[in-house]
């Protein structure tokens, strides 16, 4: 029968079972008659039809709930088979690499749920639990491995009109990250008993791992195939060239990947001889660029279309930046729970309504505060927003005075 079916009419049926799902149909029996009637799904359909269901008005919150309950229904029924093979080195193949680093650690920490189950009350835990804390330590390394996604991967992608898909990924990405920081939360605990440990693994440890898993599912049989048909070559060099100022998850690459015709040059922009003159004085672009640099903040800065135009580089950076961000719409810049936040700014700078937006967060030991700034020319005409984000923990502490010359180490 499933030869039969055409192309067309597989994706309608597939978007068929998948709004059926949305209603409410037990997982099995749509499972059931998915690898009867389609045996094998491409993976690019499986794009198609989740980025067509966004566009007709499935809110990205319904998908993010489906979102488990597919990657079951299509387990093992994805074809992967004619997705395009990489050299080592290239930024795909980094990514397969972490993700076969991820499951031999998730490997392990399954290993440990079993064991504890045959362990006896009167057991020195201690030991147990060490291993178990050192497992998730280093899965929560895998968050340099979703940012490089968020960051490289999914503005190239919406270069190319793909957007649907990034953004539900981008959801999954903050839900594993939540669960990760329960576990590891759980596990700073002193002491445990083996009831304990037991009760946490179910309730915290084992989703955990699991949300690491299905991710690795979906990049490898949906995402990563997907970007190898779509990123071209010279896009992929620059997702490579700029994947360091991130970081690597658990693998460290052994080759270096030089695509045939990429220019070995890095290109800088080159100084003009000119001066940028302003009404209060002027500097060569040179110049411009090390005052901006040299600020103790971060600035980022939208144009009047929502685009990222412009983003400092100074030395010590609160939140990701890379040059692939340039040119990308704001709201894509952003996971999608804080969407709805930036677009009232923007709504309200545009309208004159607001002219500035603060924030200010707990990072950590860190105390960060952002700040939005609408532009405006002598008119009043609306030019663009401004964002200025800088750590002021070490500030919040000064006290008295300081009048003599002490340079600061």
């Amino acid at each position: 029968m499933s030869e039969l079916i055409n192309n067309s009419n597989r994706k309608a049926l597939l978007k068929h079972m998948i709004l059926q799902l949305h209603e409410g149909e037990a997982p099995d029996q749509v499972k059931n008659r998915l690898v009867e009637v389609l045996k094998k799904v491409p993976y690019n359909e499986v794009v198609e039809v989740e980025q067509e269901l966004i566009n007709e008005g499935l809110p990205i919150e319904e998908v993010l709930k489906l979102c488990d309950i597919h990657t079951y229904v299509l387990d093992g029924s994805i074809d992967t088979s004619g997705a395009p093979e990489v050299p080592a080195g290239h930024p795909v193949d980094t990514f397969k690499q972490e993700n076969a680093a991820l499951k031999a650690v998730i490997k392990s920490l399954e290993s440990s749920y079993e064991k504890a189950k045959e362990l006896k009350d009167e057991d020195d835990l201690s030991g147990f639990v060490n291993d178990l804390r050192s497992g998730f330590n280093q899965l929560m390394d895998v968050d340099k491995h979703y940012r490089r996604k968020e960051n490289l991967l999914f503005p190239f992608l919406e270069k190319h009109e793909i957007t649907g898909p990034p953004k539900v990924m981008w959801g999954k990405h903050d839900e594993a990250r939540e669960l990760l920081k329960a576990a590891n939360d759980a596990l700073r605990e002193t002491s445990m008993t083996k009831e304990e440990l037991l009760a946490a693994s179910d309730l915290l440890l084992k989703p955990a791992s699991t949300a690491v898993t299905a991710m690795i599912m979906k990049e490898e049989e949906i995402l990563l195939p997907m970007c190898l048909e779509t990123i071209l070559t010279s896009e992929w060099y620059e997702i490579y060239q700029q994947t360091p100022e991130i970081g690597f998850c658990l693998y460290d690459p052994k080759v270096e990947w030089h695509p045939q015709g990429a220019d070995d040059d890095v290109k800088e922009t080159q100084a003009s001889n000119g001066k940028i003159v302003l009404p209060s004085g002027s500097f060569t672009s040179q110049e411009l660029l090390a005052i901006l640099n040299t600020l103790p903040i971060d600035m980022t800065f939208l144009d009047r279309n929502d685009k990222v135009a412009y983003f400092s580089q100074g030395e010590e950076r609160i939140f990701d930046r890379n040059r692939a961000i340039l040119q990308r719409d704001v709201r894509m810049c952003h996971p999608p729970h804080s969407v709805h936040t930036v677009e009232q700014i923007i709504s309200d700078f545009k309208s004159r309504k607001e002219s500035r937006a603060p924030f200010w967060i707990q990072m950590g030991e860190k105390f960060v505060h952002i700040e939005y700034f609408a532009l405006r020319d002598n008119n009043g005409e609306y030019l663009g927003t401004l964002e200025v984000s800088q750590e002021l923990s070490g500030k919040r502490k000064l006290q008295g005075e300081q009048r003599l010359l002490s340079y600061e180490k």
